[in-house]
């Protein structure tokens, strides 16, 4: 006996279909999989994918199956507990054993595991960020870098063949031929029928059948030296180029480094900015990322220095807005740019300092943004620098948010909360 196995990884996308419709039929599981296992990975594999359980009892299939039918006559064995017509309690501690696949031990050696697959990190990634979007979003036109599109703009009579329409060409070709053989091919019709005519009722008038026969070859002839097909009838598709108002982007990254920020804060801190940067890069593809770090001081660096360097020291958060202020005036002008801030800090902040945050933010920040994010890392009771950033909430509403993260736990669902997408009433 010979065995023939089929080793193909998706052999002509046989199994996409069926996988997509699996995905969406247990994507409730698949999502609170996706939660626990962002909030108990580690920051470097983050974004892999994922393997799945879903309880076996939760994938059983209906089935329809013929009954026996007809009348029956049975005979039981008897009993001392019940008669016909008696109803049987519920059993005590649930209904009926599962097997050993559903936690608890039996001993006729049968169970039901539960259906365990994986997840690509492209699946991974969709579920992660399902149904979230950057707040307030508008298209602007950039000076001398507007995108262009290619769109359709009717028909030319010169071009390319790879833009030759075919059925344009082969309508134009046939209006040109009933334009020039109309006429031509209504005499023709109408001489046709008169020799049939004359062929029935006068088949002796040779003269007559012999002038109506060579003006119908005539006829046809001249029918027939009007081409099919002519270089006037060709129609090339016109395509023209218009300029696309761009969706451009860019989000400022601002973490606390400071000495009051534990390790374990810190870490907090940089999977919430992990989970932005993979969301941002995944979601828009016109989007630049300004990372910024403060102590006493604010530096602006790269992806690499921001996540890993191990600089710390004092604590005035102002530095890091008017860091971003001063970047946003060199190189970000508010009527080309979507400007967007996210801000991660455990509060603790010089006391006089607060303030002066606070007015940064409504001077010189919110009026000009399109959402700001804060985060405050800590699980106990609010600071200065909190209740300060209240008092911007309360004048801009709609464009700044702020949300408490006590541990690693409510990262990804406050994530959600601050980026969920909105449904329009």
């Amino acid at each position: 006996m010979s065995y023939v196995i089929d080793r193909r990884l998706n052999g002509k996308n046989k199994s996409t279909v069926n996988r997509q419709r699996f995905l969406r039929r247990y994507r409730q599981h698949i999502k609170k999989a996706v939660e626990e296992a962002v909030s108990k990975r580690s920051i470097t594999d983050i974004e892999h994918g994922e393997q799945i359980s879903i309880p076996g009892r939760d994938i059983d299939e209906p089935v329809l199956h013929h009954g026996r039918g007809g009348r029956q006559q049975q005979v039981h064995p008897g009993n001392h507990d019940f008669i016909a017509g008696e109803r049987i309690p519920r059993p005590d501690g649930g209904g009926g054993g599962g097997g050993a696949g559903q936690g608890q031990a039996g001993n006729d050696g049968e169970g039901l595991d539960d259906f365990v697959f994986q997840i690509t990190q492209e699946e991974f990634l969709d579920f992660m960020f399902e149904d979230l979007e950057l707040p307030n979003l508008v298209k602007r036109h950039l000076a001398g870098l507007d995108q262009f599109k290619t769109v359709r703009a009717g028909f030319s009579s010169e071009g390319t063949p790879s833009r030759l329409n075919i059925v344009r060409t082969l309508r134009t070709a046939q209006a040109r031929r009933i334009a020039l053989t109309g006429q031509t091919r209504a005499r023709l019709r109408e001489a046709r029928r008169e020799l049939k005519q004359l062929e029935e009722e006068a088949p002796d008038d040779l003269a007559g059948l012999r002038r109506l026969r060579e003006e119908i070859e005539q006829l046809q002839a001249r029918v027939d030296r009007v081409p099919f097909l002519d270089s006037f009838d060709l129609r090339y598709n016109l395509l023209t180029r218009q300029p696309s108002p761009s969706a451009k982007a860019v989000m400022f990254c601002l973490m606390d480094v400071s000495g009051s920020m534990t390790q374990a804060t810190k870490d907090v801190a940089k999977r919430f900015f992990i989970l932005l940067y993979l969301f941002l890069k995944r979601s828009y593809e016109k989007i630049e990322v300004v990372f910024i770090r403060h102590h006493t001081s604010a530096k602006e660096v790269d992806e690499q220095e921001f996540f890993y360097s191990r600089e710390t020291g004092g604590t005035i958060v102002s530095s890091a807005l008017k860091l971003m202020q001063q970047v946003l005036e060199a190189r970000y002008p508010v009527n080309e740019w979507n400007i967007y801030a996210a801000q991660a800090s455990d509060g603790d902040n010089w006391n006089d300092d607060s303030p002066i945050c606070r007015d940064i933010l409504l001077e010189q920040i919110m009026p000009y943004v399109q959402y700001f994010s804060y985060v405050e890392i800590t699980p106990r009771e609010h600071q200065a620098l909190w209740y300060e950033y209240e008092k911007v909430a309360e004048a801009f509403p709609e464009t700044f948010a702020q949300q408490q993260i006590g541990d690693i736990a409510d990262i990804y669902p406050v994530f959600r909360k601050l980026f969920q997408r909105k449904v329009n009433a």
